[in-house]
């Protein structure tokens, strides 16, 4: 929740969008996973921390329809 939520809302204004998909939602949550690259990948570093500033924009864009190129 901590990591989706900002994303999610700013690309929900930007979008002015009156609903929340399904959809919008995989690929909000694909592209918290795009960011945390294969080679940082370890059995302790699964998802980016929330401090990572990457996140917010890449569900923001995910949210909005624009597919996230990390």
């Amino acid at each position: 929740n901590v990591l989706a939520f900002p994303g999610v809302f700013r690309g929900l204004l930007d979008a002015r969008a009156h609903e929340v998909t399904v959809d919008m939602l995989l690929r909000a949550a694909e592209a918290i996973a795009m960011v945390v690259k294969d080679e940082e990948l370890n059995p302790s570093f699964i998802i980016p921390t929330v401090f990572h500033p990457d996140v917010p924009h890449a569900v923001a864009a995910a949210i909005r329809g624009v597919e996230h190129r990390g």
